[in-house]
């Protein structure tokens, strides 16, 4: 006679097969919190740790508490800085998720040769970013460049030919249009890949009803790719809040907190005291916005 386990044999054996699957999902998920730890946290944790000091051209250090933090929150350029970082990074995320909306919604009709239209409006995105900033430095030429040539010397707009790249007061305004254009593709792209998993019978029904083109939009696209829009904005508002590269290489008269912070701590004076101080305000500033967004918008 074959003997049938026990209720207890059976609860070892799912135990056993528990704590096996547990030390499983351990030993996958180590190696990423490894790289977290040695890549993410301990950079913070160090970077919080070089703000508390000043340190001289030899790299000696001198402890100094908060005194870093009251030093830039008293600075003027510091300011400067964030209010100018502020005005990028509004106006970069309203452009880039705009733009790309309206781009998708295009794009997502039927029309002839779209699939190659689709792959085009992805070019400023791939393309590398250092020729495409030299690209747009010759065009913002003052001398050669094509904007002058139009806007100056044919239309008449300008008394006078313009550094538009060198001229801090309009620099920030090429960088900006730079970087709408640059990013919104990746929003086009994002947008468009859930406008394609919508329903179409939805948009059929909607037209049976009498619903307008525009009604059809509120009631339908619209609280589809709400979540995917809001989710774009809070990525492209972390991304654009840390761009350096693009702004940097354009115009170094673009002081964003990044490239500030950069000139800070790598050039002149090479306060890195000052530079870390500057690293951390722009995390505090950046996670508070993070913890709102999410909340308010989100509402994760």
């Amino acid at each position: 006679m074959q003997l049938q386990p026990t209720t207890s044999t059976n609860g070892k054996i799912q135990r056993t097969r528990a704590q096996q699957e547990e030390r499983l999902g351990w030993a996958l998920v180590l190696p990423s919190v490894a790289i977290i730890l040695i890549l993410i946290l301990y950079p913070i944790i160090y970077n919080i740790f070089l703000s508390l000091f000043t340190y001289d051209y030899a790299g000696q250090r001198t402890y100094v508490g908060l005194g870093n933090y009251a030093s830039v929150l008293a600075d003027h350029e510091f300011r400067t800085a964030l209010g100018t970082t502020v005005l990028y990074v509004i106006l970069t995320t309203l452009g880039t998720t705009a733009l790309g909306v309206v781009v998708a919604l295009a794009l997502n009709k039927e029309f002839p040769l779209r699939g190659l239209v689709r792959s085009i409006v992805l070019l400023p995105y791939v393309a590398p970013v250092i020729s495409v900033v030299f690209a747009w430095q010759f065009v913002f030429d003052p001398v050669n460049g094509v904007f002058m040539d139009i806007f100056h010397a044919k239309l008449g707009l300008f008394a006078e030919r313009v550094n538009i790249v060198g001229d801090p007061s309009t620099a920030v305004w090429a960088a900006i249009t730079f970087s709408i254009w640059k990013n919104f593709p990746f929003t086009y792209l994002m947008v468009l890949a859930r406008l394609q998993a919508i329903d179409r019978n939805l948009y059929e029904a909607a037209e049976v009803d009498g619903a307008s083109s525009w009604q059809q939009f509120k009631a339908i696209t619209m609280p589809e790719i709400y979540y995917v829009v809001n989710a774009l904005i809070l990525l492209r508002v972390i991304w654009n809040f840390n761009k350096f590269d693009e702004v940097y290489l354009l115009s170094s008269n673009v002081k964003v907190l990044s490239v500030y912070t950069y000139l800070k701590a790598f050039t002149g004076s090479m306060d890195f005291g000052q530079g870390a101080t500057l690293a951390v305000l722009q995390f505090l500033i950046l996670i508070g916005f993070i913890l709102f967004y999410v909340k308010k918008v989100l509402k994760w």
